[in-house]
C-alpha cells in the first residue's frame, strides 16, 4: 500500500495568503484534520471528498498523495528507493511524465538535480521491465509527480489534480499579464459577493474577475471543463465514485439573471478577450460586457465594483499612475453612491492616490508583486 492509502493524508499546495479561506473551502467540501504549513494545507479525505476538492475547489493549485516518505542523504539513494516504487501502477511505457521537486536543508542542494535522479528512477525502471520507457513531457504529461526533500527527508507524491487547479480552461485568449484565476477567485471570496446584488468591474481584462464571479454565484464547480485529473491515475481510483462526485457537483448549479455580472473596458481587444473567455462558462450569455473609458460611464450605483485596475505591468510600461488613480477615487466618490468598491492593487503605493478611507485591506500577493485588496463603502 502506498501512503495516502494508509493514512487517507493529503496535501493542497495554497499561496501563503490564502490558507485561511482555503482552510475553510477544503473544510466545507468535506476535508477533515487540516494542518496549515509553509505553502499549502495537510488534510485527511475518503476519495469521495478527494475527487470533490479537485472538482469544486476555487482556491487551491494542486493536491497532492504522498506515495512514499523516507530519510535521503544522497542522490544514490534517492534513486535506489525511487526505483522500488511499482510505477506500473500509475503509468504506461506508452504514456508520458513530468517530475517537478522542491529541495530545502538538505544534502541533495539542487531541485532540477533531483528531479532528474528521480525520473531516471522511473525511466530505468520500466526499462529493466519492459525494454521500453515512458517519455517525459513538460507541457502536457499524463502523469505528474511530485518530489519534496526537506532536511534530509524525502517525499514523493502523485499530483491527483494532473497539474494546477488554476487552469480552469476558459481563457482561451488574454490580454497583457492577466490575473490568476486563484486570486481572482479569492478576491470573490475575500468580497463576500453572493451573486444577491449586481457585480460590475470596469477595467474587466480578459475576464478573469467575471468568469470566476460568475462561476462563484452560480456554483458552477471550478475544474468542470477541465478533462481529466491526476487521481484517475490511481491504482483505487473509482470510476463510478467519479462519476457521481461529478453529477453532484454539476447539479448544484443555478441559473442567473441578466446583468448579475458586467464588465468594461477601454481596450476592445480586452473586451473581445473577455467576450470569448466569458461565453465559455456563460452559455446562457447573461454576462454583458462593453468597450467603455471609465471615466465615461454615467453611474455604477447599487453594485459592488471588483477591479483590479490597470498598472505598470499592465499597461506594459514602467509609468506613475497617480493621476489615474486619483481620477478614479473621484469617479468612486461622486458617481457610485450606494455601491461597494473592491479595488485590487497590484502596487500598494498606489492605495493613497485614491483618496478614500478604506473600510479593510487584505495582503494578496500575485506572483512577485506585494498586493493589496482594499474594501470601500461609497455613501
Amino acid at each position: 500500500m502506498y501512503n495516502y492509502q494508509k493514512t487517507n493524508r493529503y496535501f493542497a499546495q495554497v499561496a501563503d495568503d490564502l490558507k485561511d479561506i482555503a482552510e475553510k473551502e477544503i473544510l466545507f467540501l468535506g476535508a477533515c484534520d487540516t494542518r496549515q504549513v509553509y505553502r499549502g494545507i495537510y488534510f485527511d479525505a475518503t476519495p469521495e471528498v478527494l475527487y470533490t476538492i479537485n472538482f469544486e475547489s476555487r482556491l487551491i493549485h494542486r493536491v497532492l498523495a504522498p506515495l512514499i516518505l523516507f530519510d535521503c542523504h544522497s542522490d544514490r539513494y534517492l534513486y535506489k528507493v525511487s526505483s522500488r516504487i511499482e510505477w506500473q501502477d500509475f503509468l504506461s511505457v506508452s504514456q508520458t511524465f513530468a517530475v517537478s521537486a522542491t529541495v530545502s536543508h538538505s544534502a541533495i542542494k539542487h531541485s532540477k538535480f533531483a528531479a532528474l535522479r528521480l525520473k531516471d528512477a522511473i525511466v530505468d525502471y520500466f526499462r529493466s521491465r519492459k525494454g521500453e520507457r515512458p517519455s517525459v513531457s513538460r507541457k502536457n504529461p499524463d502523469l505528474w509527480i511530485n518530489l519534496h526533500i526537506e532536511k534530509n527527508k524525502a517525499t514523493i507524491s502523485l499530483d491527483t489534480s494532473g497539474g494546477s487547479l488554476h487552469k480552469r480552461g476558459y481563457r482561451k485568449e488574454s490580454v497583457l499579464a492577466p490575473m490568476i484565476e486563484t486570486l481572482a477567485a479569492a478576491i470573490i471570496k475575500y468580497s463576500g459577493w453572493d451573486g444577491s446584488m449586481p457585480l460590475y468591474d470596469p477595467f474587466c481584462g480578459s475576464g478573469t474577475l467575471l468568469c470566476e464571479g460568475y462561476m462563484f454565484a452560480s456554483r458552477t464547480p471550478a475544474a468542470l471543463l477541465r478533462p481529466s485529473f491526476g487521481f484517475q491515475r490511481l491504482p483505487d481510483f473509482d470510476p463510478l465514485l467519479w462519476e457521481e462526485v461529478k453529477q453532484k457537483g454539476v447539479q448544484k448549479r443555478i441559473a442567473l439573471s441578466k446583468n448579475t455580472v458586467a464588465g468594461s473596458d477601454l481596450s476592445m481587444r480586452a473586451v473581445k478577450s473577455a467576450t470569448h473567455n466569458c461565453s465559455i462558462v456563460d452559455e446562457e450569455n447573461v454576462i454583458n460586457i462593453e468597450q467603455q473609458d471609465v471615466f465615461d460611464i454615467n453611474n455604477i450605483e447599487g453594485k459592488a465594483i471588483i477591479c483590479n485596475p490597470p498598472y505598470g505591468i499592465r499597461t506594459g510600461k514602467d509609468v506613475d499612475l497617480g493621476g489615474f488613480y486619483e481620477r478614479f477615487g473621484d469617479f468612486l466618490k461622486r458617481r457610485c453612491c450606494g455601491s461597494t468598491a473592491y479595488v485590487y492593487f497590484g502596487q500598494r503605493r498606489y492605495i493613497k492616490n485614491l483618496g478614500l478611507k478604506p473600510s479593510w485591506r487584505k495582503q494578496i500577493s500575485n506572483g512577485g508583486l506585494d498586493g493589496r485588496l482594499v474594501m470601500y463603502e461609497l455613501y
